[in-house]
């Protein structure tokens, strides 16, 4: 269902579509390899197949059934000052992050996490990604960047029954449990550095969320978890 957009739109967001999730499938590969330094290397193997996927799967399905939400979640631009400080941050916990997997697989072998560890990791790495997936079935203005769009709704369906902000979520536990499954414990306490920053995300984004989008405020009180049920 393209709804408003032109046949010319269509086609530009399927091409964007095409070369960023394309990229990104052929990528995190070369990452992942790159750390490890050869490609006998299962575990890697695995994850990216837990990430490629599904998401090109989804990318598929939203391209056919609500491109909006393609050409939203393709926007990377904050327009909010503090939030672009807090991407910023989080690019460095991610790649600090890869880092010291890298680092981890070289010095320690790739083996020193359990099978059962790994596997366990993947498969919340999947329930994360899932969730996520859920989150935009859900909510069509699931941008990337923060911001409030004409028309835009409060969503109350889904996730958002449970917590106010069920994306992160998500994202958070595959931050969490990506070194796990690629078979290191040391880059654990370095990604978890983002979490700090995810609260500060969330926190801001509730004042952008309050300041313009009518019903919010009612959402909140009634929603009383940003993003742990009974504890946040």
């Amino acid at each position: 269902m393209r709804g408003v957009i032109s046949p010319q739109g269509f086609d530009a967001i399927r091409k964007q579509a095409m070369v960023r999730f394309g990229l990104a499938a052929l990528m995190i590969p070369a990452i992942i390899f790159a750390m490890a330094g050869t490609i006998h290397y299962w575990q890697g193997w695995l994850y990216w197949m837990v990430l490629s996927i599904p998401m090109i799967a989804a990318a598929i399905y939203f391209l056919r059934t609500d491109p909006e939400l393609l050409r939203r979640r393709m926007k990377f631009q904050e327009k909010e000052r503090e939030q672009q400080t807090i991407v910023l941050l989080g690019y460095v916990v991610l790649v600090a992050g890869f880092l010291a997997i890298g680092y981890d697989l070289r010095q320690n072998g790739l083996n020193q996490v359990p099978v059962y560890a790994v596997l366990a990791a993947d498969i919340g790495v999947l329930l994360g990604y899932c969730l996520i997936l859920w989150v935009f079935k859900e909510n069509r203005y699931a941008a990337r960047t923060v911001e409030v769009e004409e028309g835009q709704k409060v969503v109350t369906t889904g996730p958002y029954s449970i917590i106010r902000h069920p994306m992160y979520l998500g994202v958070l536990v595959m931050y969490l449990l990506t070194p796990i499954a690629l078979g290191s414990w040391l880059a654990v306490p370095i990604v978890s550095l983002y979490i700090p920053l995810l609260v500060w995300r969330i926190i801001d984004e509730e004042k952008v969320l309050l300041r313009d989008l009518p019903g919010y405020h009612e959402y909140r009180m009634n929603r009383p978890y940003r993003l742990l049920p009974f504890v946040w």
